[in-house]
């Protein structure tokens, strides 16, 4: 089934309404109907200010990104984008055509 795959990017401890960030854009999905979205936090990485963030036992709890993904058709994504432009919240993302589907 044709699709977007839609990649939204997160530190892991911010927050927006006292909630986890990377929380609430899967509960808005949910809200709006589409079937699934994963949270994945990473290892390391760095982000647009070069700032290399890694697991480490000196690490600052918090600052290692999260990804956000769903699968989803293009009305839904634009639906969830929306919803985050309507909070004027500033979230990178990635937005790009998929294929998805179960196999037998």
């Amino acid at each position: 089934m044709p699709g977007i795959c839609l990649k939204l990017y997160v530190s892991e401890a911010q927050r927006h309404n006292g909630k986890l960030l990377h929380e609430w854009p899967l509960e808005q999905a949910k809200a709006l109907g589409i079937k699934g979205g994963t949270a994945i936090r990473a290892i390391d990485g760095y982000g647009r200010h070069g700032r290399l963030h890694e697991e480490t036992f000196f690490e600052l709890a918090g600052d290692l990104p999260v990804e956000v993904e769903f699968l989803l058709d293009e009305a839904q994504c634009e639906s969830l984008l929306e919803r985050i432009r309507t909070l004027q919240l500033r979230l990178f993302y990635v937005k790009m055509p998929a294929e998805f589907g179960v196999t037998q």
